[in-house]
């Protein structure tokens, strides 16, 4: 149904969908980068832009395919590299793929009354993990805005279309692959043979690059401890069980996402998803989220974008009235500004993150101003952004001592000397009721995630002849210098 629009119609709603983007984040369009941005994806686009080098030279190299460094190097080449042409890029980026979603929920409900397809671009506006991701130069936006063309093309039944998609997926991310896997197994349930098998096209792209890996590095991973940690490691029973129940209560329990979650269990028994259209929609979310629950370390929740376009437009299936979808929606939104009260969360899940860079901003502000000749000893990232001025938070690079976390065992395998500033800070949102505090919850993460807790002040104090010097803190973010 989505294909009988106009072209004036698609541009109206792309212009609009703009419009609530841009203006959202005009506030934010300056925030420097944060966490996996400055480690990895923008350094790699930035050894593209400045050294031609496909491979990062900058910061270690692993499996993620180059579509996303591509990008960046393109709008680079026409607005100049700044943090602000980066956040607009994504921008521009994530205006498509509301729009892309957007054409998907019409496909999906377009049967329905009562205009479901808003809806689901409300609740997909308003998400916490939307929103911020909307911005950042990471590679799940990109991810779910191809997943979406290609899901919608292969229920429009343009083959052509989706196999270019799923090939710009893959070179995008390349958990991306699970997609043409699916639309395949589809083509093959229904005995179109020669279509399935022109499902394996995105497949050998993402071959191509593993091959200029295996060629450049050695591995064709990239690095062979990336490929463990995401790949082994998360093999593990109780880890694997631990992701699975992640998976779950993110995406039908948090953010009051339960209220969609009950309306869809009451839609699911009165058939409203009994066609065609839903079940090749559902098997393709389902097969996303444990993809992306079987691989990945970090169990990060940006994994699931793909997956949210379907999700939120079965929820806007689902609901009976406009009061429902304006409680779901009010929950949503509040949750870009409301935490979990009991655990810890990645802080890039909602505005957390912008709390975040401002501490270190703060941070890196005073040692850069006070102490620009000493070396500072700090953990990653915090660490890539005192060296690296091009990431938003110093004018010139900082003398950096590395270490692995701010744990008794990281700081006592280093040598610390009466000249040193120690800068710690806030890796995790850590609530007063933090579950992690409980020993035998705690225990349990020690022997399984690899999880050490950081030392206390007294520690500090006490154990490695430290002195607080100066502190920031802001809704639970904060950043310390300690000096000897």
């Amino acid at each position: 149904m989505a294909s009988r629009a106009r072209p004036e119609t698609y541009l109206f709603f792309g212009v609009c969908f703009a419009l609530i983007l841009f203006l959202s984040h005009a506030s934010l369009l300056g925030l420097p980068y944060h966490w996996d941005e400055l480690g990895y994806f923008v350094p790699a686009a930035l050894d593209l832009y400045n050294l031609g080098s496909w491979i990062p030279v900058n910061t270690l190299a692993n499996v993620h395919p180059p579509g996303l460094a591509v990008y960046l190097t393109m709008v680079w080449n026409i607005a100049g590299y700044s943090v602000e042409a980066t956040r607009v890029a994504m921008l521009l980026m994530a205006t498509f793929a509301v729009l892309a979603a957007f054409l998907l929920a019409i496909e999906l409900t377009g049967n329905q009354p009562g205009y479901p397809a808003f809806g689901a671009v409300v609740l997909l506006l308003v998400s916490p993990l939307f929103f911020t991701q909307s911005m950042m130069a990471q590679l799940d936006l990109p991810a779910m805005l191809f997943a979406t063309l290609a899901l919608l093309w292969f229920l429009e039944d343009h083959i052509g279309w989706c196999l270019a998609a799923c090939t710009l997926l893959v070179l995008v991310k390349e958990t991306g692959l699970v997609a043409p896997a699916v639309f395949a197994l589809w083509l093959a349930k229904e005995r179109r043979w020669k279509q399935a098998a022109l499902f394996v096209l995105p497949a050998a792209a993402l071959g191509m690059w593993l091959l200029v890996l295996l060629r450049s590095t050695g591995n064709p991973t990239g690095n062979a401890e990336f490929a463990w940690y995401n790949v082994v490691y998360p093999l593990h029973p109780v880890r694997l069980g631990g992701a699975l129940l992640r998976r779950l209560s993110y995406l039908f329990l948090e953010e009051f996402r339960w209220i969609g979650s009950v309306a869809l269990v009451l839609a699911w028994r009165r058939g409203v998803f009994a066609s065609r259209t839903w079940r090749v929609a559902g098997s393709f979310a389902l097969a996303q989220a444990l993809f992306v629950t079987v691989l990945g370390g970090a169990v990060l929740e940006r994994y699931l974008l793909p997956v949210l376009p379907v999700l939120y437009t079965a929820f806007a299936a689902s609901f009976r009235g406009r009061v429902t979808l304006s409680l779901a929606a009010a929950g949503l939104l509040a949750c870009n500004f409301w935490n979990p009260p009991l655990w810890p969360f990645p802080q890039e899940n909602n505005l957390t993150m912008v709390d975040f860079v401002r501490v270190q901003q703060e941070a890196a502000a005073y040692l850069e101003a006070t102490g620009g000749e000493l070396e500072v000893v700090t953990a990653w990232p915090f660490t890539d952004a005192l060296r690296r001025p091009e990431f938003g938070y110093v004018t010139h690079p900082l003398r950096v001592r590395p270490i692995e976390d701010f744990s008794e065992e990281s700081l006592r395998s280093v040598q610390l000397g009466p000249a040193d500033v120690l800068a710690v800070y806030s890796r995790d949102w850590d609530p007063p009721h933090n579950l992690l505090h409980y020993p035998v919850i705690e225990s349990l993460w020690r022997r399984y995630f690899r999880y050490r807790p950081p030392v206390s002040q007294d520690e500090l104090h006490k154990r490695f002849g430290f002195v607080p010097v100066v502190r920031w803190a802001h809704d639970g973010q904060w950043a310390e210098v300690w000096r000897k």
